[in-house]
């Protein structure tokens, strides 16, 4: 059996640390790719993660200081592998209770919008009801505009000018100046 050997292309500069080879990832997208990897190796190793009550609370100062701190980015590696995981927890967590509160919130206000469209006061019956209209997913006033592209070579687009220009040409009637004097009235009253 012969040996197969890839092609390696030549004058290739090879990055000189595997941390300059990773793209820059947010520190959402750090955290999630740190996560995957200790739970991976957790699988792999057989060995259970399992948070104490230090872990649990540095991993909640990490998530405050990181939702503090806008875009200064936390070091993740210098804290243990049950620190993140449980971080990655509660991040994951606190983003699934945004959009469900979100979710809820909007049925709450279309709810109430709805019980507003019987009102007795016109004024209120038609506000709401307006609301209502603008909520996503109903769009009862999005105005929309259609745009239809012809194309036409110049000959056709020639052909079809003059084509209009022959019609008008027969609509057209011919016309005789007459020059009007108007004449004065001299009559005595």
């Amino acid at each position: 059996m012969d040996a197969q050997f890839p092609d390696i292309e030549q004058n290739v500069p090879l990055p000189d640390s595997a941390k300059e080879a990773y793209p820059d990832l947010t520190p959402r997208e750090e955290l999630d790719m740190r996560a995957r990897t200790i739970k991976m190796l957790s699988d792999l190793t057989g060995r259970p993660l399992a948070p104490d009550g230090g872990d649990r609370d540095a991993a909640r100062r990490l998530a405050t200081e990181m939702v503090d701190s806008g875009p200064i980015r936390p070091d993740l590696a210098i804290y243990p592998n049950e620190t993140i995981a449980y971080l990655a927890g509660l991040v994951a967590q606190y983003d699934t209770q945004v959009v469900r509160e979100l979710a809820d919130l909007k049925r709450f206000v279309v709810n109430k919008l709805v019980e507003e469209t019987g009102h007795p006061d016109a004024k209120i019956r038609l506000g709401a009801l307006k609301a209502l209209g603008e909520v996503d997913g109903v769009d009862a006033f999005k105005k929309r505009t259609e745009v239809t592209v012809k194309l036409q070579s110049i000959e056709e687009v020639e052909k079809e000018l003059l084509e209009t220009l022959a019609k008008l040409e027969q609509n057209t009637i011919d016309v005789k100046m007459v020059e009007v004097v108007e004449e004065n009235d001299t009559t005595d009253s």
